[in-house]
């Protein structure tokens, strides 16, 4: 059944064809919230009609192919060498998987939702409607995922300000332990003021921090937003953890330990870096091993002033904002190393020198 290098971008209906006939399916997923959750629902429906499957998380240094039996791969938010079908990299990939699995009788709800928030920032009309009649709406308050929102907050990879890693700074909020629409109210308009007034921040954090407040709630962490954001953190700390957690398998108080942790990294790293702006870019330099996807999406928020962001650490680096695949390629090339870029998002691995790095993408955008 493979098209040797020249993968479909198929429709839910295609994909539900070739699924139900497939005698084994490979998944093969990007590192992120959206293609681990894409991976999962795929994965649920083939275990629901009985056809076996291998799924794997493939991290941008380690070999996309496996030779396997498989007569169906499908790339999930990345390229595949050898692949048939080809979801996620123009939209969510969970929203076609979860489309598909409904086709087969099978999509959980708040995974879909949750794959397609950390994509898109919002879950689209089709999954709002489809969330609402199963009683997942928006209530005040913010996106994270515990019920202790104060620790919520500081962890949280969504929004970066003041309050952002630590759980002594103020908000001239009074957290409760089981606060009311009103508490929740509040502390919407007090983490969207401690942005606008945050003395680093840009114009642009204003609009970033929309995606914060108004959660969807639901799902086994709080909210919507709050799952997408531990998935998210687990798909680039612990990839096979998240797929474990998006299955269902990993529990509660592991995943969040997971995330609090990847959460901390990126947050002390984004304020320990060295800074540089260029016309159209800005390079924000981290610490060696520092959460830098992350570091660089918190950046393109809340702290960059340019459209271009390019977040560097010892050996690998991500890029944020539109334009840059062409400089990303010379750069790689450059100091010796891989890289690939999906939509608004690039990232790179590499063993040459990070300085030489960013002088050749600075040169090349």
């Amino acid at each position: 059944m493979s098209t040797a290098g020249h993968p479909t971008k198929p429709t839910p209906t295609d994909l539900e064809g070739a699924l139900r006939e497939a005698e084994f399916v490979r998944l093969v997923a990007a590192a992120d919230a959206d293609s681990v959750a894409a991976a999962a629902l795929l994965a649920d429906a083939l275990g629901q009609q009985g056809t076996p499957y291998q799924t794997s998380v493939v991290a941008l240094a380690q070999p996309a192919a496996r030779d396997t039996d498989a007569d169906l791969t499908v790339g999930i938010g990345r390229t595949v060498a050898g692949s048939d079908s080809t979801i996620g990299l123009d939209d969510a990939a969970a929203r076609t998987a979860h489309a598909t699995a409904r086709e087969l009788g099978a999509g959980d709800l708040p995974l879909a939702l949750a794959g397609t928030v950390a994509r898109e920032g919002h879950p689209g009309d089709d999954l709002a409607t489809v969330a609402a009649e199963h009683g997942i709406e928006r209530r005040p308050g913010v996106a994270v995922p515990t019920s202790d929102l104060r620790d919520g907050l500081a962890h949280s990879t969504l929004v970066h300000a003041p309050f952002s890693g630590t759980d002594e700074a103020e908000l001239g909020f009074d957290f409760q332990a089981d606060p009311t629409d009103e508490d929740r109210r509040q502390l919407a308009s007090a983490v969207a003021l401690a942005v606008a007034d945050d003395p680093g921040g840009t114009t642009r954090g204003s609009e970033a921090v929309e995606k914060v407040l108004r959660p969807l709630a639901g799902g086994p962490f709080e909210t919507i937003g709050g799952y997408a954001d531990v998935l998210g953190a687990l798909a680039r700390e612990q990839p096979g953890l998240a797929i474990v957690l998006a299955v269902g398998k990993l529990d509660r108080e592991t995943a969040l330990d997971h995330w609090r942790t990847h959460g901390q990294r990126a947050h002390d790293a984004l304020r320990a870096a060295t800074t540089s702006r260029y016309d159209g870019l800005f390079v924000v330099q981290c610490e060696p091993g520092a959460p830098v996807e992350t570091a660089a999406e918190l950046a393109a928020d809340y702290r960059s002033p340019e459209p271009v962001v390019l977040t560097v650490g010892t050996d690998r680096a991500a890029v944020v904002g539109d334009g840059f695949e062409d400089a990303l390629s010379a750069a790689t090339s450059a100091v010796g190393g891989t890289s690939e870029a999906v939509g608004r998002r690039g990232r790179a691995q590499f063993d040459g020198d990070a300085t030489e790095f960013v002088a050749a993408f600075t040169e090349a955008l």
